[in-house]
């Protein structure tokens, strides 16, 4: 998300990114204007170190500049992090625990052999992804985005999450897959599409974003062959971690506790990536920094401070 090309689909849709340099760190902040000249700052993922209190003038200055009602910092981090770094390096900013990107996930360790990574999952996940198998699922990339779209509309509706239009994944496929960064893959049976899965990864990391399903054929299991496929391709790209992107914000003691029981907001989601292994990390809060603070209580009024994870995020 501090990546050139996200400032470039963000830009597409609303946003108007803006650079800062510092000798060895940049940050990318997204602006989005308001009526009466106004604005709304995020930095998502911010690379805060050493180098932030070179950069912070420099963005503190563009925010005022642009009128900014608040700029709300998302720091890459996960807990446990330093509070007193927090501090020192966002002073005057207060803390807020509700983000725009989901503050709880599952990440996948990918280094070792294939072998282990299954060896880690639950017994049931390799049950599934060997059962797409045997019964002729097979997955491909695809460059197939209006067929994924349509699954992401079924997809939404069916489990009650926002779909970005079709415009916005094509932007996505278009600027991060010529750089091998993006791979769309395709579960298919007997030439139907069943499931797809849109993956990213850069510098050793990737990410699962966007994923949809048909209401057919589910008993296939396709959606465990396409997660086993998409470890594959970034183990393939040099990535050593695979972000499954989202479960609900809970101790992992209530997680286990509950996971069978509930399907609201994200624990159906969670019942399907806990079979995958790996390890569940929290990122830290957000900060803010409110430059009006009225404008900033009727926003958060306005908007409900729902905050949403990535599939209709900022």
């Amino acid at each position: 998300m501090q990546s050139p090309e996200w400032g470039q689909l963000k830009a597409a849709f609303g946003w108007q990114p803006w650079v800062v340099q510092a000798e060895h760190s940049r940050a990318q902040v997204l602006f989005r204007r308001l009526p009466l000249g106004l604005s709304i700052a995020y930095l998502p993922k911010g690379p805060l170190g050493s180098d932030w209190q070179e950069l912070w003038p420099l963005v503190d200055c563009e925010c005022k500049r642009r009128r900014s009602v608040f700029l709300q910092v998302e720091p890459d981090w996960n807990e446990p992090y330093e509070a007193g770094l927090a501090q020192t390096w966002l002073a005057g900013f207060s803390q807020q625990e509700r983000t725009i990107q989901p503050r709880r996930t599952v990440l996948i360790n990918l280094e070792g052999e294939e072998q282990q990574l299954l060896a880690g999952m639950k017994q049931k996940t390799r049950y599934n992804i060997r059962l797409a198998e045997k019964k002729g699922v097979s997955v491909s990339p695809s460059q197939d985005l209006t067929g994924f779209y349509e699954l992401m509309r079924v997809t939404g509706q069916r489990d009650g999450f926002a779909v970005h239009s079709l415009e916005y994944y094509q932007r996505a496929w278009q600027l991060f897959a010529p750089r091998e960064e993006c791979v769309l893959l395709r579960a298919e049976f007997e030439g139907q599409a069943l499931a797809y899965l849109m993956a990213f990864q850069s510098a050793g990391r990737a990410w699962y974003f966007y994923g949809c399903s048909d209401d057919h054929y589910r008993n296939l299991m396709p959606t465990y062959l396409l997660q086993w496929e998409a470890m594959r391709w970034a183990r393939a790209h040099g990535a050593r971690e695979y972000d499954l992107w989202g479960i609900p914000d809970e101790d992992e003691d209530l997680l286990e506790d509950q996971f069978t029981a509930r399907s609201d907001g994200l624990w159906g989601v969670y019942r399907f990536k806990r079979g995958f292994g790996g390890r569940i990390v929290r990122t830290a809060p957000a900060f803010i920094k409110v430059y009006r603070p009225l404008l900033y209580r009727l926003y958060q009024w306005r908007s409900g401070r729902s905050g949403q994870g990535e599939g209709g995020n900022a």
